[in-house]
């Protein structure tokens, strides 16, 4: 239990952080929150003439700015709590267990009303962001790229949202052809569910054998270019899936 002196002090660095934090929040309208829009905090009459470069930066300085404000929020609401614990002569004790806080720790965090094993802020939280339950397939926290897997990574969905227009032209690529705007991203050209050319037309049973061709627009490119180079299949003699038949369109 805290001496009436070890209280006092407490509630001295309380009151001293409380006065900063409200004097800071005053003297910056609480991030340019309270009196400004996003283009009057990057002195901008209208963003409608910026790059979308540009745009993302003042979104992203606006977003920084909502962030530090509700830290500095919540930072007063938990000295006001604080002192209002030490007003009711609970100050010291866990909330959840009523057990007392080691002083140690209310030196490092006068604000803290919970012992170390109770405290809320050591539980890691589960939630994924919202974009990930229309990114089919979802999306893994953890890389299985050193078992040499390939699934949905980052860059796959990175071209499902670049497809629909980003700030690149034509103009911008060398080396890639584009033809379209909606290819106007990086690596636009890189086969969609499948990584090697001929897995596009191949197949196989659910024991991975039986090895069949599907026909199709992509391998009689690939045969194409084999026969120019006069080169043999990797996957040798396959035989044609029964029934499919490739009809180029007019």
């Amino acid at each position: 239990m805290l001496s009436s002196q070890e209280q006092q002090t407490f509630r001295h660095k309380l009151m001293k952080q409380k006065e900063e934090l409200e004097t800071h929040l005053e003297h910056n309208d609480h991030y340019d929150l309270e009196s400004e829009a996003d283009q009057d905090s990057v002195s901008e009459l209208s963003n409608y003439d910026n790059h979308p470069g540009d745009t993302a930066t003042f979104l992203y300085e606006r977003e920084k700015d909502i962030a530090l404000n509700e830290h500095a929020e919540q930072e007063l609401k938990d000295i006001t709590h604080a002192l209002e614990r030490m007003d009711n002569g609970e100050y010291g004790q866990c909330e959840a267990c009523g057990k007392d806080i080691p002083k140690d720790r209310l030196d490092a965090l006068p604000t803290t009303t919970f012992c170390i094993e109770h405290s809320p802020n050591q539980q890691e939280h589960e939630e994924r962001p919202v974009e990930e339950e229309i990114l089919q397939p979802g999306l893994r926290r953890h890389s299985d790229e050193a078992a040499g897997s390939n699934f949905y990574d980052s860059e796959d969905s990175w071209q499902d949202v670049a497809r629909y227009g980003t700030s690149e032209t034509p103009s911008d690529f060398s080396g890639q052809d584009i033809s379209e705007y909606d290819e106007t991203y990086i690596n636009s050209d890189e086969p969609v569910s499948y990584v090697e050319d001929y897995e596009n037309f191949t197949g196989n049973d659910l024991y991975g054998k039986n090895i069949t061709v599907y026909p199709n627009a992509a391998h009689e490119e690939y045969e194409e270019d084999l026969d120019e180079d006069g080169m043999m299949s990797i996957m040798g003699d396959i035989p044609y899936h029964e029934g499919d038949s490739y009809v180029e369109e007019e």
